[in-house]
């Protein structure tokens, strides 16, 4: 992103504040960022964490979807740079009571935020087996889809994360050290807060807000998050331009971005060492023409 000051910078999910403070750090001594979450627990460690920058940081409670209402407020037309860490924090996962790991016992919730009223027990308890069958191929690309979403049916009703997972272990087997309830937790994670339809709705508002040469840098940890990000890149950087024989495209014009990555950054050996939980890490960076 080569931060710079007086740049003006936005993290959309801005965690405990590490991409944050790294940003503001580079971008001393004028320059300015703005981030979002869902999360109050992760907000409140982001406020110590970036204290030390005062006025400079701006933290708002909200989806990074609402990204021109917050620059609106703040007076900013355009932005130098972007930042979007998807999925959940490491910090979400290790509190065992928000309910995203079967590691702990805790009630099934999985939000990110506490006034989503959509949580992961009103799912596996409320979907018919169809939907619940479907939801867990689209959004955790399990296979075995059908017969976990029958255990799920004929275990209910399911209050915990143990009992979700005990239910699924039953009926299919451990894949080396990977649990056979990893998938059927990441497809409701995503299902309850709606994580693709962000992903797809932020990145076109993303670009509209980034000044010529801004830059909009995003990992993602998943292929479905990935292949949104990737498409979404290579659409926008082609001129849509129509043959004289027949026209292909309603709308003509030139790419609006170019891919600074065309293959994705990767975690090296010795990250993945250090870091583990970066080993599916993928890093994709734009700059807008």
């Amino acid at each position: 992103m080569s931060p710079s000051s007086p740049g003006r910078y936005v993290d959309g999910t801005v965690g405990a504040g590490g991409h944050a403070r790294g940003i503001l750090e580079a971008c001393a001594p004028d320059g300015e960022l703005l981030g979002f979450d869902l999360d109050p627990q992760a907000l409140a460690l982001a406020r110590e964490t970036l204290a030390p920058f005062g006025q400079r940081a701006h933290l708002t409670q909200a989806s990074y979807t609402t990204l021109p209402t917050a620059l609106a407020k703040l007076g900013w037309d355009t932005v130098d740079g972007i930042l979007l860490d998807l999925g959940l924090s490491s910090m979400q996962l290790d509190t065992p009571e928000r309910g995203f790991s079967f590691q702990h016992d805790a009630p099934l919730d999985m939000r990110f935020g506490p006034q989503n009223p959509v949580t992961a027990a009103s799912l596996v308890n409320g979907l018919s087996e169809d939907d619940l069958a479907d939801l867990l191929y689209r959004y955790g690309e399990e296979s075995n889809g059908r017969r976990v979403a029958r255990a799920i049916i004929r275990a209910r009703p399911l209050q915990t994360t143990r009992q979700l997972a005990s239910a699924i272990e039953a009926i299919l087997p451990r894949k080396g050290r990977v649990h056979p309830a990893t998938q059927t937790f990441q497809a409701l994670r995503i299902a309850v807060n709606e994580e693709l339809a962000a992903v797809a709705e932020v990145l076109p508002k993303a670009v509209a807000a980034l000044r010529s040469g801004g830059r909009l840098a995003v990992i993602s940890f998943h292929s479905l998050e990935d292949r949104i990000v990737k498409d979404f890149f290579r659409e926008q950087s082609r001129d849509l331009v129509n043959p004289p024989y027949e026209p292909i495209y309603e709308v003509e014009r030139k790419a609006i971005i170019k891919e600074i990555t065309r293959k994705p950054i990767l975690p090296s050996e010795q990250e993945v060492e250090e870091n583990p939980r970066a080993r599916s890490a993928k890093l994709r960076v734009t700059e807008k023409l």
